[in-house]
């Protein structure tokens, strides 16, 4: 098996020293670069080809968000999957993540092996949104004054939404409350391949990058309502 490609972006030297030496000891990924800002991210995606970009959103010049906008308009970077790293799971600037393509985002407080699994989760192609983090997202999402099926963006997602077929609507359902493919199967009884291939073709049909994505369309669509508890 080739060993995943790990970039690090992060501004503080001695965090991503710390992030490197971790990385280095699993036998299926090694980093190929290091960078102190969003622009050198971007610039290193680029020539090292990585799988997984782990991103600080807060950086000085060229922010995290910015970069992952970068990457994930760029044709050549289709394959590149970014995990955002927050001080605080719930962060001012997770929606916006998610939205510019980030595939999840998780704490800079995790655990060694919370961090690894991350990176196998995104690099596999999945969307490391654990249901602690969805409810961050959803709350973030009120917090900016977001309000679900409205404007533009919910018009056009509300027209793919059409293109759904029941079950994948029952699917999108659960993905946007966090559940995980397991969990879903158990609540709609049916196998986790099954739900898989539902969440494969909701994403197709929105266009939608990742199942992070799926959890913004569903809110931003109208087809989920936040609660306010």
């Amino acid at each position: 098996m080739t060993p995943i490609k790990v970039l690090l972006a992060d501004d503080q030297a001695l965090l991503r020293s710390a992030f490197r030496v971790l990385v280095d000891s699993e036998s299926d990924m090694h980093v190929v670069g290091e960078a102190a800002d969003g622009a050198e991210a971007v610039t290193l995606a680029r020539s090292t080809r990585a799988d997984v970009v782990l991103m600080d959103i807060r950086m000085p010049g060229t922010d995290g968000l910015t970069a992952t906008r970068m990457i994930s308009a760029d044709p050549d970077l289709a394959g590149v999957r970014i995990v955002m790293l927050t001080t605080f799971e719930v962060d001012e600037y997770v929606v916006q993540s998610l939205r510019a393509g980030a595939s999840g985002f998780l704490g800079k407080g995790a655990e060694p092996e919370e961090l690894l699994n991350a990176i196998r989760v995104a690099a596999a192609g999945e969307a490391l949104l654990s249901p602690v983090a969805t409810k961050g997202l959803i709350a973030s999402f009120l917090a900016q004054g977001g309000s679900a099926g409205e404007g533009a963006d919910a018009a056009e997602y509300a027209e793919r939404l059409a293109a759904l077929t029941g079950r994948e609507r029952e699917v999108l359902v659960q993905v946007a409350g966090g559940h995980s493919n397991d969990q879903i199967a158990d609540r709609l009884v049916v196998s986790p391949l099954t739900v898989k291939t539902h969440v494969n073709r909701a994403m197709a049909k929105l266009g939608a990058r990742d199942r992070a994505q799926l959890v913004v369309i569903a809110y931003e669509s109208g087809l989920v309502r936040p609660r306010v508890e």
